[in-house]
């Protein structure tokens, strides 16, 4: 009812006066939703997991640690909202959703008497202050990269907003407050430059000895050797950021090591679709250069196909180039197509996309539907066709506001299945 009121206030107060008041009408709404639901934070142990990449995964890897220890959990991140057993896939295309609804999810967590509740937190949730009034026991940061410089104005700014959250952290009325950070992050200091009796960094170091495939990876934690079917990199980083948060918690190595070993993956996240082909294919969120790269090389000398594109809206068009000559350096086969064009013509993002393309000639198909199809049409025996930018993202964002209901690992899979029945049908 309240936000309903003011809302109806947002449309008739005039469009300059509302957007020069814009911080304290979000403000109060935030205020507002904490006071409706009766400041539910208070009442549960909130987790906070920040950076610029690997949230998603390290929250739901937290939650796996949590629930196999035999907690129960609220979760809310990018891909979906759960409260024990019940979950629901988030379709907001928005990570962190106004601030009646953490609040009200809040609420609802404490009345199923959840023991911790795991929030995936953003820069651009921040900035309409819906971080605020949400007391935090632990945070968890994994890295920063540019990301959001045209929303935010400036990478220091960005930065800032992350940082929002840790004084958040600092300010809160918590006992025993905790921050995890991975210290091999060149920014980790200023997150760790709060008042908070109790940090906990973590390093690359900490997983040795360390082996890397392109199907499972193996780690080394408090002693024990944990054989994770995650892969990459940064998904050590991930596995590592999840299993400190948990020792935290004072769960036994040995739970951390099953949870993990038990642990798929979350989806949309290098995830793998199985149809029964010879070659490999992985569906991933990877929308920014250095997730990209790091996608990439983890899958070695396998010749790879890749499906990218771009987002538009004016979104970060500074990325574009230098993802074009990323997918150059790495990628057999590219294919640049359609992702999130907004009000933005979808050929001038792919354009300026291919300024970073030179080695390579690509291949322009603007229906995903189609770039996705050809890619697994070209696809050989023992290939990688990785398809990015989307991951589990619920719709195409186009001109005016509308929305095109979208799965990549749905049209994957029934292209896959089109795909074998047609081959069969000819044998």
């Amino acid at each position: 009812m309240i936000e309903s009121i003011l809302n109806f206030g947002r449309k008739i107060i005039p469009r300059k006066i509302f957007k020069a008041a814009q911080p304290i009408y979000h403000f109060f709404l935030a205020f507002a939703g904490a006071v409706y639901y009766k400041f539910p934070s208070r009442k549960i142990f909130i987790v906070a997991v920040i950076g610029t990449k690997g949230k998603t995964t390290v929250t739901e890897l937290i939650n796996k640690i949590l629930e196999t220890s035999g907690e129960e959990t609220a979760l809310v991140n990018t891909i979906r909202f759960k409260i024990r057993k019940k979950e629901k896939t988030n379709l907001f295309k928005m990570t962190m959703p106004g601030r009646f609804f953490i609040q009200k999810f809040l609420r609802d967590a404490v009345s199923a008497k959840c023991k911790y509740a795991i929030i995936e937190m953003t820069s651009e949730g921040v900035k309409q202050f819906r971080h605020k009034f949400i007391a935090l026991d632990s945070l968890v940061f994994t890295n920063i990269a540019p990301e959001h410089i045209e929303s935010h104005g400036s990478f220091e700014n960005y930065l800032d907003a992350k940082l929002s959250i840790a004084r958040a952290l600092e300010k809160s009325s918590k006992k025993n407050k905790i921050i995890i950070a991975n210290m091999d992050d060149k920014y980790t200091d200023k997150f760790l430059n709060i008042f908070v009796k109790n940090k906990i960094q973590f390093s690359l170091k900490n997983a040795e000895p360390y082996m890397l495939s392109e199907k499972f990876t193996e780690i080394t934690f408090d002693g024990l050797k944990i054989h994770s079917k995650l892969i990459g990199i940064f998904n050590i980083y991930n596995t590592l950021a999840a299993a400190f948060f948990a020792k935290s918690q004072n769960i036994d190595p040995l739970t951390i090591k099953y949870a993990v070993e038990q642990f798929d993956g979350a989806r949309g996240r290098v995830e793998r679709i199985e149809e029964g082909q010879n070659f490999t294919v992985i569906v991933d969120y990877a929308h920014t250069k250095e997730s990209l790269e790091e996608l990439y090389k983890a899958f070695g000398k396998s010749e790879k196909i890749c499906v990218l594109g771009n987002t538009g809206g004016g979104r970060d068009k500074w990325k574009r180039s230098a993802m074009g000559k990323i997918a150059d350096t790495y990628c057999k086969h590219i294919i640049l197509t359609n992702e999130d064009p907004y009000d933005e013509d979808p050929i001038k993002i792919i354009k300026d996309t291919v300024k970073g393309i030179i080695k390579k000639k690509p291949e322009i198909i603007i229906d995903r539907k189609q770039a996705i199809k050809k890619a697994l049409m070209v696809a050989n025996k023992g290939d990688v066709v990785l398809i990015t930018g989307k991951g589990t993202d619920p719709y195409i964002m186009v001109a005016e506001g509308g929305k095109i209901p979208w799965s990549d690992t749905n049209t994957v899979r029934n292209e896959l299945k089109l795909l074998f029945n047609k081959k069969n049908n000819c044998v």
